[in-house]
């Protein structure tokens, strides 16, 4: 299974800010949206993600405020991306080796969207559901001894 089948299921929608985005209105956009990061773009192209993870390191650095910071100063500038013919098999082993949540999918400048864990995890769960029906329906149509 590849990302593109993935995004199919999961649509297109991107959440997006710029590095000039106050923390505080990211957070809000994060809370409203009930996300867990930001595609962080200037001038029509990628320059960094924001993910919970920067959101909670600010606010440990500044004793629980988000402060008045731009999303510029925390946000991750060189995020891992992957692309939509990448494996799903490829994309959970690089998001467990770089305890990467959030991954943008990119097709050579283009954002295509963002897959988080959860998403991987659920669709290997699909597949496997989808082949343990199929190994079970094979099974029970078993010719029996005799029969052949």
């Amino acid at each position: 299974m590849k990302v593109s089948e993935i995004l199919k299921v999961k649509g297109d929608i991107l959440y997006t800010v710029t590095p000039d985005t106050s923390m505080l209105d990211a957070v809000h956009t994060m809370a409203e949206k009930d996300i867990g990061s930001l595609v962080v773009m200037e001038f029509g192209t990628l320059v960094g993600m924001l993910s919970f993870r920067e959101v909670m390191k600010t606010m440990d650095r500044n004793n629980g405020s988000v402060g008045a910071d731009t999303v510029r100063k925390h946000m991750d500038d060189h995020p891992i991306t992957i692309t939509p013919d990448t494996e799903v098999n490829e994309v959970r082993r690089i998001m467990l080796e770089k305890h990467a949540r959030y991954v943008p999918i990119m097709d050579a400048k283009t954002v295509h969207g963002v897959i988080s864990f959860y998403d991987v995890a659920r669709a290997v769960l699909e597949a496997q559901s989808f082949e343990n029906k199929m190994l079970k329906a094979y099974i029970r149509d078993w010719p029996a001894e005799g029969d052949e």
